[in-house]
């Protein structure tokens, strides 16, 4: 039935890993501070659990920067929701589209 085919399809790796992305995307604009909202958003992932967020310029990197412990505290609930660890946020404006 349904279920089964859900089943498989959320047992596919390359599934879950985009339902974890779309996932802190969403979390992520939770966690901003208003200002900063849509002008950055999570990229991708380092080696050493480091999360790489596209910012839309290199202001908003510097300002973010100023932020990262109080987004690490806000967004370690979220994380511990998706089973991910985030060691360190890097701020990178190159990344943006």
């Amino acid at each position: 039935g349904i279920d089964s085919v859900i089943q498989s399809m959320m047992d596919n790796p390359q599934l879950k890993k985009a339902v974890a992305r779309t996932t802190l995307i969403n979390f992520w604009d939770k966690i901003l501070p208003q200002k900063f909202k849509g002008k950055s958003h999570p990229y991708s992932m380092l080696p050493g659990n480091i999360m790489v967020i596209a910012c839309e310029n290199p202001v908003v990197a510097q300002e973010l920067s100023l932020y990262k412990v109080i987004l690490m505290k806000k967004f370690e609930p979220y994380l511990k929701s998706l089973k991910l660890k985030v060691k360190d946020l890097k701020f990178d404006p190159k990344k943006w589209v």
